[in-house]
């Protein structure tokens, strides 16, 4: 049976049940992140450097005090992370990194969801442990 679905324009044709799901899965993931996207940047929790340089009409160029502290923060995440497993890591990125669920990383790692949530809260824990 064929199925064949429009999105943003597009029509998309489908024949089997498993390839309509993988769809299914990337919009819902999809969705989420530009819905997180969306909330931090107009809600006044976070500003994107360039919404602000474009709607300045200079562009954003980082200071080298700036870039020194992004890439001292990007060395401690590094030191944090490889104290982890790399099972924790791994469930860890696909957490944070690419919006899986729990449930999603469980299928992709052969384990329930319990043993994702645990892993990410002991990520969670060295790197509270390491910065508080």
């Amino acid at each position: 049976m064929e199925i064949t679905i429009k999105r943003y324009s597009r029509k998309l044709t489908y024949e089997d049940a498993a390839t309509l799901d993988e769809f299914w899965e990337l919009a819902k993931r999809t969705e989420r992140i530009l819905d997180r996207e969306q909330r931090r940047h107009w809600d006044g929790r976070e500003r994107d450097e360039y919404i602000i340089a474009a709607q300045g009409g200079v562009p954003y160029c980082a200071t080298p005090e700036e870039l020194v502290c992004q890439q001292e923060t990007l060395d401690e995440i590094l030191v944090v992370l490889a104290l982890c497993t790399p099972t924790q890591r791994e469930r860890f990125l696909l957490y944070a990194l690419y919006d899986y669920s729990y449930a999603e990383i469980g299928r992709l790692c052969g384990c329930s969801k319990a043993a994702v949530y645990e892993s990410i809260e002991g990520v969670r824990k060295k790197f509270f442990k390491f910065y508080c």
